[in-house]
C-alpha cells in the first residue's frame, strides 16, 4: 500500500471570481450546483479512434503500473486492451493539479473537490458525456451530480472514490474517549504540543464545521461558503489552535510515525492511516465526531482541449470498472465509487470498513469544495471568501 497526498499550499489564484450567481453545496446529499455559470463548452458526442496514448495527472497511488509495487498494476491491462499508452504525473496538491492542467500537456486529472470548480470555471475542464462511460451506471448514486462534479445538470467528471477526514486519538493518552472535534479545538490545550492537523488551506473548513455546531449565531450553513465574519471566526479558532499543534501533516507516513512515538496523540486522519498505525502497534482509534466531518470525493476530469480525448474516455471507464476500482481503492485506502467494486476487493470486509455503500454515513461528510465569492450555500446578499484568501490565511495561521 502506498499513499501520498502531501499538501504544499501554493498561492494559486482562484479563477472563480469571474463566475456568476451561486449554487448549493452538496455534503454527501443529492443537491448539485445549479446557479454557477461556467464557460459554454460541449461534451464529446461520440468516441472516435483511440490516439495511442493518454497523459494523466493523479494523486500518488491512483495510476499504478507495477513499477512502485509489482502487486499494484492496473495500467498494463488498460494499455493492452485499448492500445493507449499511459503517461502519468503525480501531483502533490490540488493547487499543483490546477497549475499542471493549465499547461495543456495533460488529458485528464483526478481532481478533488477543492480543485474541480476552479477547473470548471476557468474552462480547463470539459463537460463529460457519461453515456460514453458504460461503468458510470454502477457508480453510487450519492456520488453523481454533486456540487463539486456537476454544474446546472452537466456532469464534469466521473467519481473515482471518497473518504472522510476522521478524528484519531491515542486511547491511552486521551481520556475519556472524545466524541467531538472539541478535542482538537477548545480542549486542545490539554494535549499541548501533541495535537496534529491537516496541512492545507482547505482545513479552514474543519474549523468552520465545528463552529457551525458550537456557535449557531454565526449561521454557518456550508463550511465552504463563509462570509467574512464566518471566515474570520474560523481563522481565529485555527490561530488559537496553532499554539497547541505539534505538527501539521501532509505525508501519511509521518503521521503514523508521530502516533506510534507519542509525538501526536490527537488530530485529523484518514481511515487508511488509522488502520496502518494500529497494525504497527499504535494504540489509536478513529471516528466521525458528533459534528460530522469534512472529506474528499475525487473526480476524473477531462481537459477541454485534450490531445487524446478518446483514450481519456477509455481511461475514465477503465478506472471505475469494478476490478480496477476495487484495486485502486484498496491500494490507496478509500471507498470505491463503483458499487460492483465491493465484490472484487481482496478483503471481503473492505467496503464495510470504508462505508462504501453506507449513504447515511456519507450524509455526515461535508466533501471538499472550492470556496468562491458567489456563496455556495445559496446566499445572494453577501459575498463569500474565495479560495485565494483561504491560501493567504493559512500562511498566517501557521505563522
Amino acid at each position: 500500500m502506498r499513499l501520498t497526498r502531501t499538501v504544499q499550499a501554493m498561492a494559486a489564484s482562484a479563477l472563480l471570481l469571474a463566475a456568476t450567481a451561486c449554487g448549493s453545496s452538496g455534503s454527501g446529499g443529492d443537491s448539485a450546483s445549479t446557479g454557477f455559470n461556467p464557460p459554454d463548452l460541449k461534451a464529446q458526442s461520440k468516441l472516435g479512434r483511440t490516439e495511442g496514448q493518454v497523459d494523466l495527472i493523479a494523486w500518488a497511488g491512483y495510476v499504478e503500473d507495477g513499477s512502485n509495487d509489482p502487486k499494484a498494476d492496473w495500467v498494463s491491462g488498460f494499455e493492452k486492451q485499448t492500445g493507449c499508452q499511459v503517461h502519468s504525473k503525480v501531483a502533490a496538491s490540488s493547487d499543483e493539479m490546477v497549475k499542471l492542467m493549465k499547461t495543456g500537456e495533460y488529458d485528464a486529472v483526478s481532481a478533488s473537490g477543492d480543485a474541480s470548480l476552479r477547473l470548471i470555471a476557468s474552462g480547463d475542464a470539459a463537460p463529460v458525456n457519461t453515456a460514453l462511460v458504460p461503468n458510470y451506471k454502477d457508480i453510487f448514486g450519492d456520488l453523481k451530480m454533486q456540487s463539486w462534479n456537476s454544474v446546472k445538470g452537466k456532469a464534469y467528471g466521473i467519481p473515482h472514490g471518497r473518504g472522510a477526514n476522521l478524528l484519531m486519538y491515542n486511547t491511552e493518552q486521551v481520556k475519556p474517549a472524545p466524541t467531538s472535534w472539541s478535542a482538537v479545538f477548545d480542549d486542545a490545550p490539554a494535549h499541548k504540543g501533541h495535537v496534529t492537523a491537516y496541512d492545507s488551506p482547505i482545513y479552514i473548513a474543519d474549523a468552520a464545521l465545528y463552529l457551525k455546531a458550537t456557535r449557531p449565531e454565526l449561521k454557518i450553513k456550508d463550511p465552504y461558503a463563509l462570509d467574512q465574519k464566518q471566515f474570520d471566526a474560523s481563522v481565529a479558532l485555527l490561530k488559537k489552535q496553532n499554539a497547541d499543534v505539534g505538527e501539521y501533516w501532509g505525508d501519511y507516513l509521518k503521521e503514523v510515525s508521530a502516533f506510534k512515538s507519542g509525538d501526536s496523540v490527537v488530530g485529523t486522519t484518514w481511515q487508511v492511516i488509522a488502520n496502518l498505525a494500529a497494525s504497527e502497534g499504535a494504540k489509536v482509534k478513529a471516528l466521525v465526531p458528533k459534528e460530522g466531518s469534512t472529506g474528499w470525493s475525487d473526480t476524473w476530469m477531462i481537459y477541454a482541449k485534450a490531445k487524446h480525448p478518446n483514450c481519456a474516455y477509455k481511461w475514465l471507464d477503465w478506472i471505475v470498472s469494478p476490478k480496477a476500482n476495487a484495486r485502486v481503492a484498496e491500494y490507496f485506502g478509500e471507498a470505491p465509487a463503483n458499487a460492483k467494486a465491493c465484490a472484487q476487493t481482496s478483503d471481503r470486509n473492505f467496503c464495510t470498513l470504508y462505508h462504501a455503500g453506507d449513504a447515511a454515513y456519507w450524509k455526515r461528510i461535508a466533501f471538499w469544495n472550492t470556496p468562491i465569492e458567489q456563496c455556495l450555500d445559496g446566499r445572494t446578499d453577501v459575498k463569500c471568501v474565495p479560495y485565494a484568501k483561504w491560501v493567504q490565511a493559512w500562511t498566517e495561521i501557521k505563522g
